[in-house]
């Protein structure tokens, strides 16, 4: 009830607002009008960070050559910068030193108080495998543990060398891309006769 009171006062405080009009302009404010007019036209300094003078000086400065002898000597080096992407994996895994069950340490105690082992040798948590699955849990571990590392080693040093040879493969074609822009098909030079033509 209070918010529609507050409504109509402020329709008809809003009203009568509205209705009144601005006073008529002076022969002095007509006058101050055109004094900014004429201000506005002038050009205004420039009020800039840097000096135009200097950079003005600077571009009329002549840059120095650097000329470059025809006896010298490409210079190509390789470097492989592919990080393993396997061993990038793994190093991303985090394990935990601590086991936590699943559910948490506060529903692996509630478990235990309302299941005690003795009483209920089935409803706890490892109770679903028998020993057979267990032994074949901790024959499977130990073959990923001491295998696995044999396997994975196989693995990245074989995509290492064929990331190597890839590698020389690029230079040899950029160096015999050079030779053949090169006049006479880069005859003399000592990088293009490397390529054995």
């Amino acid at each position: 009830m209070r918010l529609m009171a507050l409504v109509f006062t402020a329709i008809l405080t809003a009203a009568p607002a509205r209705a009144q009009q601005a006073p008529a302009s002076t022969v002095q404010d007509a006058e101050t009008r055109d004094q900014d007019k004429e201000q506005d036209a002038k050009p205004q300094p420039l009020n800039l960070p840097v000096s135009l003078d200097r950079i003005k000086e600077q571009l009329q400065q002549t840059p120095a050559l650097q000329i470059h002898t025809p006896d010298e000597q490409a210079m190509f080096r390789v470097q492989i910068l592919e990080r393993q992407k396997i061993e990038e994996l793994l190093a991303t895994l985090k394990f935990k030193k601590e086991y936590v069950p699943a559910g948490g340490i506060a529903m692996q105690e509630q478990q235990r108080v309302m299941f005690p082992p003795v009483d209920n040798p089935l409803v706890q948590p490892l109770a679903a495998f028998n020993q057979g699955e267990l032994l074949t849990i901790l024959i499977e571990n130990l073959v990923g543990k001491y295998l696995g590392g044999k396997a994975l080693h196989a693995v990245s040093s074989a995509e290492r060398a064929r990331a190597e040879a890839a590698a020389r493969e690029e230079v040899r074609t950029a160096v015999e891309q050079y030779c053949n822009a090169q006049p006479n098909a880069g005859a003399g030079l000592a990088l293009c006769s490397s390529l054995g033509r």
